[in-house]
């Protein structure tokens, strides 16, 4: 064997490699991006400004398809984990948008992401509809906290069924029993919350019926009477 073909060999390994490392480090800037986009952009949901939202996260598309374009022929990159983590948190965003604004739920194929990474998005979403619950609870509105809470519950209900091994749902079942607390611990405050509700309720009714002012009225009584007397 001639040096000269050692050297035209290893030649041919560095440039591949050369292509696999700049492939690596595109995959790595990209995908940061693709999880800030899709961070900023469930940030928009939970204040309500779903077009923002939606600008968000058509862009980190536009990131994800172009950079999984690009890695068609450097696998050993698209499977190493962090693009799959990339697309968990844009897959996240994409269905917080969706079951907050009430609009159709986009399936993998729609977002083009793996099964696995699409239930384990629908699981980590949950996280977030409990944050858009305890918001809702808090302006009063208890009956769509319930619904919203009947959409964790169903969630929950598909993810439990699951049976496979980690290898193949990406430890899905790590997320289920997040899932289960965070849906066990949402059901308590609404409980509360509703509990609270009824209890103001009913206050009021013996209020009226026993001829006192709301306590609204009172309050707003005592403050004309210490006006008068201060005059």
């Amino acid at each position: 064997m001639e040096a000269n073909e050692i050297t035209r060999i290893t030649e041919r390994v560095l440039s591949r490699l050369d292509l696999l490392n700049s492939a690596r480090e595109r995959a790595l800037a990209e995908t940061r991006q693709i999880t800030r986009l899709s961070a900023n952009a469930i940030r928009a949901v939970h204040r309500g400004e779903f077009a923002e939202a939606e600008a968000l996260l058509d862009e980190a598309r536009r990131i994800k398809d172009a950079l999984t374009a690009h890695l068609v022929d450097y696998p050993s990159i698209y499977w190493s984990g962090y693009v799959q983590d990339a697309h968990k948190e844009f897959a996240e965003a994409s269905l917080t948008l969706a079951l907050v604004a009430g609009r159709p739920l986009p399936s993998p194929e729609t977002l083009q992401v793996e099964d696995a990474v699409y239930l384990n998005a629908l699981g980590e979403a949950c996280g977030e509809l409990r944050r858009h619950i305890l918001d809702v609870i808090r302006s009063g509105d208890l009956e769509r906290a319930e619904t919203i809470l009947a959409v964790m519950d169903e969630i929950y209900g598909v993810l439990v069924q699951v049976d496979y091994p980690d290898a193949v749902t990406n430890g899905l079942r790590r997320t289920t029993d997040m899932v289960r607390g965070v849906l066990e611990r949402t059901r308590g405050d609404l409980t509360l919350a509703v509990e609270h509700q009824k209890l103001v309720t009913e206050l009021a009714r013996a209020r009226r019926a026993v001829g006192l002012p709301e306590a609204g009225q009172r309050a707003r009584s005592d403050a004309l009477g210490s006006g008068d007397a201060a005059e």
